[in-house]
């Protein structure tokens, strides 16, 4: 028997996976890549017996995928919060879906583990921006408001770090961060221990300072685009900035589009705080586009459907 783990290069696909091996460190291959690396299923090779767990990757993207393995015999269980579609109805699959506003995968880990590894769910809320089901959750193990601000850091960090067209964008590849965060089950000892955390934290500060000068392209009461220039840095806080932009004005919608290297562009899409719904139903308007009801996006937007997403984008938002 051969045991796989498919999960997302973010924080809440690192903490979700991170959770589930503390809890069963058998030996298993990792699949992953940068953030909008969500097709995952297609890379596993699976069959009769083997066990396969997915994290933090959409359902309906993935289909195809996931009913190739449970065909060939292998068992599925699947962790996710992102628009499903239709569930199969399959023996060998154990779905763990929930696609509430306010709910991430580590959050449905945490369920499942009964709260085993509390402070890790804790960590990958915020780094999925669900900042008052964090404290709700800290509030629930009695952190202080310094050991939260802690925790809300690294979220934001791990979350940072997987943002790029590709590895070479990021800080840390995937796998190699999580190997990072392996031997740590209290995230507070890998804060002060890990060389990893002082690395991101700081490329994160170094990128973060650059987005002060940028301004909208497209701007009104209850929404706001920005366009961020063709680099490496902007690539890497392009989620980052599209959730410090919603935190800071809770009754706006914000895109934030980044050219990549295929030389159209990659969008995120963040709905307002004051009403968390939309962002999947405007992205999946454009072809690769995809997520969930407050935070979504677009992997490859044409250059030539610029124009038809910002008026798409104003009319989901106004």
């Amino acid at each position: 028997m051969s045991r796989y783990y498919a999960f997302n290069g973010d924080a809440d696909g690192l903490c979700a996976l991170h959770q589930l091996r503390l809890a069963d460190p058998a030996p298993a291959e990792l699949i992953t890549g940068v953030k909008r690396d969500i097709r995952l299923l297609d890379r596993v090779q699976a069959g009769p017996g083997d066990q396969v767990t997915v994290l933090d990757i959409s359902l309906d993207s993935n289909r195809t995928g996931l009913m190739r393995l449970l065909d060939a015999g292998a068992t599925v269980e699947y962790f996710d919060h992102h628009y499903a579609g239709e569930i199969p109805g399959h023996h060998n699959f154990v779905p763990h879906i929930d696609v509430s506003a306010d709910a991430c995968t580590s959050i449905l880990v945490d369920r499942h583990l009964e709260g085993r590894y509390r402070l890790w769910a804790i960590v990958a809320a915020f780094g999925d921006n669900l900042g008052q089901r964090a404290c709700a959750l800290a509030e629930s193990v009695g952190l202080t408001e310094r050991q939260i601000e802690k925790l809300a850091r690294l979220g934001e960090y791990l979350n940072y770090n997987g943002y790029g067209d590709t590895v070479e964008d990021l800080h840390y590849p995937p796998v190699e961060l999580y190997e990072k965060m392996k031997p740590y089950p209290d995230p507070f000892v890998f804060i002060a221990e890990s060389p990893a955390f002082t690395r991101l934290e700081t490329g994160f500060r170094d990128d973060i300072g650059m987005i002060d000068s940028l301004s909208p392209v497209l701007e009104g009461v209850y929404h706001a685009a920005y366009l961020l220039p063709d680099a490496p840095w902007a690539r890497r806080v392009s989620g980052i900035f599209a959730n410090r932009l919603a935190n800071s004005n809770p009754s706006r919608a914000y895109a934030v589009i980044t050219p990549n290297r295929y030389g159209d562009y990659s969008v995120s899409v963040r709905s307002s705080k004051a009403n968390p719904q939309g962002a999947d139903i405007l992205c999946m308007k454009f072809e690769t586009g995809g997520g969930r009801k407050a935070a979504a996006g677009i992997n490859r937007l044409p250059t030539d459907s610029f124009a038809r997403f910002l008026t798409s984008f104003a009319e989901q938002f106004s």
